[in-house]
Parts: C-alpha cells; structure tokens; sequence
C-alpha cells in the first residue's frame, strides 16, 4: 500500500469520524439548538469560511454555471438545504445511533434508485438484499418490538431520518445523471455555489422556525456545536472525502459509510451516555447483511 492511499483511507476515516460526530452534535443540542437554526448557521459559517477561495473558480467558470442553471438549485435544495435539516429535525426525537444506522441504508436506496432514474436495474439477487435491509431497518425503527411495529408506533424520528437518506439517495442520483453539467465545475467550485444556493434556501424555514418561538442563545457551548458541525462536518470531512475518492475510488469510499454506526456507538457511550440495546445489533446486522448482498455484482455471463 503506497503513502498516497494510506492517506486517502485516512482521509475517509476522518471524513467518516467527523460526520459521525455530526449525528451526535445534532442529538447532543436537540434541545439547545432548533434544527432549522442549526442546519442555516452551520452552512452559512462553512459558505463564508469557503467563499474567499472559490470566488475565482465560481468567476473562471461562469460559462459553465450557466449551462448547469436549474439543474444546481434543484441539487442545492437536496444536498444542502433539505438534508441536513430533515437529519437534524430527526435528532430531536431519535438517538444518534440510530440516525447512522438509518444511514446504512443509504448505498442500497442508492442502487434501487439507479434502476428507476437511470435505467440500470439491480439483479435479481439484489431485491433479496433489499427485502433482508428492510427488515433490519422495521427491527431498527420499531425498537424491536413487534407489538409496536403492528400498532405503527414507530420513532418519528427515525422516519425523518429515512427521509433524508431518500433525499440524499436522490441527491447522488442527480449528480451521476447530470454529471454532463457537473464534471467541468472544479469540485470545490461546486460545493461552494451549492452553498450559495443552499443557505437561502434553508432561510424561509429558519425564519418560520424564529416565529414560532424556538430560540437558541448564543452559549458557548451552542457556538462550538455550530463551529464543529460547519468545519468539520462541511469543510473538513467534504475535502477528505473528496480526495479519498480520487485516490482510492467511490465504490470503495462507500464502504467507509458502514463504519459511522461504529464510531457514533463509541462517541455515543463516551459523551452521552447512549448505549447499543439488542435491538441495535439485530437491526445493524440485517442491515448490513442486506447492503453486502444487494450491493454484489452479478455474475458475468
């Protein structure tokens, strides 16, 4: 193994450790901070960090921000705005190990949706995988109790929380079937006029968030969670990702996702005192056993 990929696997463990941290933050100040507060500072904080280095790039490449037009508004809402804000309305009522672990879903969701957007139909392997995650995931949000699935008692957080992954499934969807706009934007140009049209985005529902009464004071502590979750859960985590995936490849970077449960469990335990009930490690491994079979390639004829 050279010096460069063993530093782009640090670089997605990083990424990976930070967006762990992220789930806990966003639990951690449930009741400190309204999603809607957190999801428009965290962003705007990243956007004005990150605009004095992509001013230039953004200008160079107008003539391709144009040709893209709708197609960035429509990512900037998916990515940007409704995500993170779906996942932090879901900590309100959801432990943070449950939102990585609704997470793991996410690569499956992902591989279905290529079917039904971009034509390319999973095998017929794939379906049993799907069957065998969503059951994992019902034994997840239902808390393994099955008295609580047929009454439809579930978490509402938890169904934010599959929400979001729906939305970011769709997010990454959007980006391989318009990747014909995208690739000539510099990556780093990219994410920073997402941001731009992210953070208006999200200002409309933070502002009806204001009137509603929900509030935060500007603590330290609330400043911190702000400062971590706009440098490293947005800054950071997207710059080592993005360099893990060069180096390395996407396909194999998608399987550091599977190690958030694992560091959200042990940041969990050591900061909020969350601990993994058997229902978690019932659900996780259905759903990892799901991801594994869905996710193989068929065999070549």
């Amino acid at each position: 193994m050279t010096s460069s990929v063993r530093l782009a696997i640090a670089g997605l463990l990083l990424a990976t450790l930070c967006w762990s941290g992220n789930a806990l933050v966003a639990r951690a100040f449930a009741g400190e901070i309204p999603p809607f507060a957190l999801s428009f500072w965290r962003w705007l904080l990243a956007l004005l960090l990150l605009l004095p280095f992509v001013i230039g790039p953004l200008l160079r490449h107008r003539a391709e921000l144009r040709a893209a037009g709708w197609r960035l508004l429509v990512l900037a809402g998916l990515g940007i705005a409704a995500y993170n804000s779906l996942l932090y309305s879901a900590a309100q009522s959801t432990a943070a190990i449950n939102i990585t672990l609704v997470n793991t879903c996410l690569p499956l969701m992902t591989f279905i949706g290529a079917g039904l957007l971009l034509g390319e139909w999973p095998a017929p392997r794939a379906w049993w995988g799907l069957a065998v995650a969503a059951l994992g995931l019902l034994v997840l949000i239902s808390q393994g109790s099955w008295t609580s699935l047929t009454g439809l008692a579930f978490n509402p957080g938890d169904l934010i929380m599959l929400l979001a992954v729906a939305d970011w499934a769709l997010y990454s969807l959007l980006l391989r079937r318009w990747a014909h706009y995208l690739l000539p934007i510099p990556a780093l140009a990219l994410l920073g006029v997402l941001m731009l049209l992210g953070v208006p985005l999200i200002l409309p529902f933070y502002l009806y968030e204001l009137s509603q009464g929900a509030h935060f004071v500007a603590s330290p502590g609330n400043l911190a969670a702000i400062g971590y979750t706009a440098v490293f859960a947005s800054l950071l985590a997207y710059l080592a990702w993005n360099h893990g995936v060069r180096v390395v490849g996407a396909a194999k970077a998608a399987l550091s996702n599977y190690l958030m449960p694992v560091f959200t469990a042990i940041l969990g335990w050591l900061l909020l005192g969350e601990g993994l009930q058997g229902y978690h490690w019932l659900g996780a491994a259905l759903i990892f056993a799901g991801l594994l079979l869905g996710s193989q390639r068929a065999p070549s004829r």
